[in-house]
């Protein structure tokens, strides 16, 4: 795929502001910076930005300025192949309200940037507003400003990052926001999100009005679940598969036999594999590996734990037999696997 630019605002000067929680001013605008890091989501960033636009068009003036940002300046890629031209990360601080700091694939990489968390913290302790979109809320705790706080972390890389940062309170929720740090879980909570935070600044009536224009007119609470139920749970109503999964999903590291996991939802053997079978399309021992493979996969490309502590994690008893498995679901060894990439291999589920 060929590379496109896409244009940004200027960079941002050095007239110096801070957050507020009123509407601001039409000669004084909540200045903001978007941070991409390399294979951010470009969709993430449209979410964020065209809100933003509809504001100052629908109020006839500029609530809102905005520039992209990156720790070099210059292009950025998004891991859908366009790149995006940025400035660097203004060196006087104090100078933006708010920095949304974006990142998708490679957080591990992105999070060991020293430079980069000490210029948040920075800009932290100056009284910027900054806020973690997807991954990005993974180099928010990287830095530090996360300690103790609530952080909405998308369900893919939620174990990862319990794993990483277990100091955040984290969980799969759709985002967090308040006057000095805000986090989300990434694609189409991001809207969610930013029209709230434009809501506690420029009144709930122009958020409706932003949420008409843009066909998103329920907005989503932050503590939302962000996954649907399974339809064990829900369109079969079946409840003894799905005390069966939370039992699978409770029990990773020590998995249960077929045959106890039928004693413990009541059913014989057989007739507990026919109805797993009818409400999932899966045997339970193929579910059940399924499971344990996807934390495997999540645990590998997520943090640095090592192949042998991720193998008794999932519940592999045996190395040898964890590594033959891997390497048959993936297509390479599990110490292959190390990097959450585009180009890495991704774990198929059935719905969870």
């Amino acid at each position: 795929m060929s590379r496109r630019s896409v244009r940004t605002r200027k960079p941002l000067s050095d007239a110096s502001t801070r957050p507020s929680s009123t509407a601001p001013s039409r000669s004084s605008p909540h200045r903001i910076g978007a941070i991409l890091t390399p294979q951010f989501s470009y969709l993430g960033l449209a979410l964020l930005l065209e809100p933003l636009h509809i504001a100052n068009w629908l109020s006839q003036s500029t609530l809102f300025e905005w520039s992209l940002l990156s720790a070099d300046g210059g292009p950025v890629p998004a891991s859908n192949g366009l790149t995006v031209e940025t400035a660097k990360l203004p060196s006087r601080p104090g100078t933006t309200a708010t920095f949304f700091v974006l990142a998708s694939f490679d957080p591990k990489t992105i999070a060991r940037n020293k430079r980069l968390l000490t210029w948040l913290r920075r800009e932290y302790a100056f009284g910027s507003q900054i806020a973690g979109i997807e991954t990005g809320t993974e180099v928010l705790a990287a830095a530090g400003l996360l300690n103790g706080r609530q952080a909405a972390i998308h369900w893919d890389n939620l174990e990862g990052f319990q794993e990483n940062y277990p100091d955040v309170r984290a969980n799969a929720r759709w985002y967090t926001l308040d006057a000095r740090i805000a986090t989300c879980a990434g694609a189409t909570a991001v809207t969610d999100l930013i029209l709230d935070w434009i809501g506690q600044r420029a009144g709930a009536d122009l958020t409706k009005e932003i949420g008409q224009h843009l066909l998103h007119t329920q907005l989503r609470p932050p503590d939302a679940e962000q996954l649907k139920p399974l339809p064990a749970q829900s369109a079969t109503g079946n409840t003894q598969v799905a005390q069966a999964i939370r039992l699978m999903k409770a029990s990773l590291q020590t998995p249960p036999s077929c045959a106890e996991l039928a004693s413990a939802v009541r059913l014989s053997r057989r007739h507990f594999e026919r109805q797993f079978k009818r409400c999932t399309g899966m045997a339970p021992v193929r579910y059940f590996l399924s499971l344990r493979l996807a934390l495997a996969h999540q645990l590998l490309q997520q943090t640095d734990m090592a192949v042998s502590e991720v193998a008794a994690a999932s519940g592999f008893r045996s190395f040898e037999h964890f590594s033959r498995i891997y390497k048959l679901q993936f297509g390479r060894a599990p110490s292959g696997d190390r990097r959450q990439s585009p180009d890495a291999p991704v774990m198929r589920m059935p719905e969870r």
